[in-house]
């Protein structure tokens, strides 16, 4: 019988007698067996004819040995088979943004050089393996977005060449491990947020001397008071400390210190400044008024009388004493009248001679000395400007400095109400794109500071990146990616002086909207304050060099607001170029009139806008609502009916209404694409959802994003 059955398994094998595939391409397939589903076919070259696997999708290999196995952002569906484990040479690990479930198997961890495991995005559980302490190479651990729960095993601790660990977005608990701070020393970059981490934040954090950005232990369960050893990590570096349980005073010392209220919120506990609830007296570790430095525990005590002896006589000033107080007062006297003269006789010279910086210039012309009387201006900012003047980077990735900036070529890429943006080219190439912010306003800095850090830390691929600012008296500067496809609004419409235009197929238009809800649905979930963008519309969504949206200007009228500008809701409008009037052949005879971008912006406000003064996020939604159905349409959004005007949202619904031919209401340039017909009539539904006039008829975007990414899997 068993050599039937050898025959058998042979036969209906085949490959097993043909194949030359080497140990680690078998591995590799047993790898593929545990995936279910692979809808865009990321594994298809992955097979047994192969003498190995090195020339196979998302493998590198170094020598003939597998070194990295890379699949990310592909759909794929299934388990983590322990095959990887075997890959004795494997060093990186990246399935992010897949649909892999079930647990981390420990076989995995006895690929002892794995150096980087990126597994964030995916649908895993279970406890992370205290065979993880096993990797000593391990330089990366993101395990973000999933549903692992359990403690952070203790072993972590062993991986000293630990420089990323993300943990965010999960279902952690206990305590962070023993020696945290002082075994995982060259961490870099620390996210636990969004967990249910407890217990006290140890105090040997302060020694991770190497971590960058924003340490963000946000959103857990952390107990207690915040250690002042926190204060020992470079000065640089953003605590984010928000959504705990932790109580006492705030200290004020190194990394702690001048940090606005917006890393401590969410701890009903917490007191002391920055915040506005103050420590009393009985609150452990608050400084009483005895204990405070400028009144010591032996400062006597103030009566309204003289001082009374022991004997209960009031005790009188010596003759000799009087005579020391009248002499004081006369000298006291003469040395404020000569230092007023000294400084009104420099005054003078400062007015006579100083030039547009306050300097005065000697009567030789060889050199100019620093004119010392005060200025109204310095005088006023002096405690305001602790942290200015320089640029401060939000990311690691900021390389270069003030210098740099300021020798860079500039070109000016639009003006607006809000000032002027440019774009950039550094000497090494790296184009920025750099908004100025305007010269009023300079007793706002720590106000600025927390907003523009907070909204330097959004990262998501459909959001422009803050990566760096820069604050002075005379200057607020935005440095921002440079995305260089222009936006949405000239994408769809063009410009005047354009001289060809080719307007977007459906294709992309497709991809555009779905970009652009991916993104609002970060800033509505995800982002640290679940922000609102306020002023969405095509001008404020820049496009990439594959045609990938970029949602930009989020929170800059309230930036320009604390720096000192007054942008009204018009104002804030990016750019006032006026889109080219596009006129095809086939185009209805009620071409959608042209309007400057500026006198176009109210018509993406909702509705209750006209009410109510603080957007919401369902007024976001509306404001979508209205792109959408610019990009079906083509048309601007105040449309020319007859001899009258109409927003393009009353007028696709009179459109309903008659029950108008749909190739009259699509842009002639995408209704040559009959076979998505059906995609269109499906986005203008959505679309019609979006602008519904009650807000609470209208949907979430998460809703809106769920349906057209099944719209597009459904056409697949």
């Amino acid at each position: 019988m068993f050599p039937l059955l050898l025959f058998i398994l042979l036969f209906c094998n085949p490959h097993s007698l043909v194949s030359s595939l080497n140990g680690e391409g078998l591995a590799l397939l047993s790898f593929k067996q545990s995936i279910t589903e692979d809808p865009e076919g990321s594994l298809n070259n992955w097979n047994y004819s192969d003498e190995n696997p090195c020339t196979w999708n998302g493998v590198t290999c170094k020598e003939g040995n597998v070194v990295s196995v890379s699949i990310p952002k592909k759909k794929l569906l299934g388990f983590l088979s322990s095959a990887l484990g075997s890959l004795s040479d494997l060093r990186h690990v990246n399935l992010r943004n897949n649909k892999f479930f079930g647990s981390l198997p420990v076989e995995l961890f006895e690929a002892q050089g794995l150096q980087s495991l990126v597994l964030y995005g995916n649908s895993l559980s279970g406890s992370v393996p205290a065979e993880i302490g096993k990797l000593k190479y391990l330089q990366t651990v993101d395990l973000s977005q999933n549903f692992f729960n359990g403690s952070i095993p203790t072993s972590l601790i062993q991986c000293k060449r630990l420089k990323t660990l993300d943990l965010s977005r999960n279902n952690f608990t206990g305590s962070l491990p023993d020696g945290f701070g002082t075994g995982l020393i060259s961490l870099e970059k620390l996210d636990l947020s969004y967990n249910k981490l407890g217990g006290l934040i140890p105090s040997d954090m302060g020694n991770l001397s190497s971590l960058q950005g924003t340490v963000d232990l946000s959103h857990n369960r952390f107990t207690g008071s915040i250690p002042a050893s926190l204060g020992n990590l470079p000065e640089k570096v953003y605590i984010d400390l928000t959504y705990n349980n932790l109580s006492g005073p705030i200290p004020q010392n190194g990394a702690l210190m001048n940090r606005g209220p917006t890393a401590f919120i969410g701890n009903p506990g917490l007191c002391g400044p920055p915040l506005k609830n103050p420590c009393s007296a009985d609150t452990p570790g608050a400084n009483s008024p005895s204990s405070f430095p400028y009144f010591p525990n032996n400062y006597p005590p103030q009566n309204s009388g003289n001082s009374v002896g022991k004997s209960g006589k009031a005790k009188g000033l010596s003759k000799s004493a009087v005579i020391v107080i009248v002499v004081s007062d006369v000298v006291g006297i003469c040395l404020v009248g000569l230092l007023f003269s000294y400084c009104y006789s420099r005054v003078c010279a400062c007015n006579k001679g100083k030039d547009e910086n306050g300097y005065s210039f000697d009567k030789g012309g060889k050199g100019r000395k620093e004119c010392l009387c005060f200025r109204k201006d310095e005088s006023e900012t002096l405690s305001e400007n602790v942290e200015q003047y320089d640029l401060v980077p939000l990311d690691t990735q900021v390389t270069f400095d003030l210098d740099e900036l300021l020798k860079a070529s500039a070109f000016v890429l639009g003006k607006s109400g809000i000032g002027i943006v440019y774009k950039v080219v550094l000497e090494d190439g790296l184009t920025l794109a750099v908004r100025r912010l305007g010269e009023g306003g300079s007793q706002r800095f720590k106000e600025f500071q927390t907003e523009v850090e907070a909204i330097g830390k959004l990262r998501h691929p459909n959001i422009v990146t803050l990566r760096a600012y820069y604050w002075s008296v005379d200057e607020k500067l935005l440095i921002y990616d440079y995305i260089p496809n222009g936006n949405l609004a000239t994408a769809i419409h063009g410009k005047a002086g354009m001289l060809s235009f080719t307007p977007l197929p459906w294709s992309d238009r497709l991809k555009i909207v779905k970009g652009v809800a991916k993104g609002m649905v970060y800033l509505h979930e995800f982002s640290p304050k679940k922000y609102v963008h306020g002023d969405l519309k095509p001008n404020n969504i820049l496009l990439g060099l594959n045609m990938e949206p970029h949602i930009s200007d989020f929170g800059l009228g309230r930036l320009a607001n604390i720096a000192g500008g007054s942008p009204t809701l018009q104002s804030s409008r990016m750019t006032s170029e006026k889109p080219q009037q596009r006129q095809p052949s086939n185009a209805p005879s009620d071409v959608a009139t042209v309007h400057s971008a500026t006198s176009l912006g109210s018509y993406y406000q909702a509705p209750e806008a006209l009410k109510v003064v603080k957007p919401s996020q369902k007024w976001d939604v509306y404001s979508y609502g209205v792109i959408l159905l610019e990009m079906i349409t083509g048309r601007l959004p105040i449309v020319q009916v007859g001899t009258s005007e109409m927003d393009l949202v009353h007028w696709i619904q009179l459109c309903i209404e008659e029950k108008k031919p749909l190739a009259d209401v699509l842009d002639p340039y995408i209704a040559e694409d009959v076979d998505k017909e059906e995609e269109m009539v499906a986005v203008l539904k959505i679309a019609m959802a979006c602008v519904q006039n009650s807000p609470e008829r209208r949907p979430t975007i998460r809703h809106v994003s769920d349906a057209l990414d099944r719209l597009a899997m459904s056409s697949d």
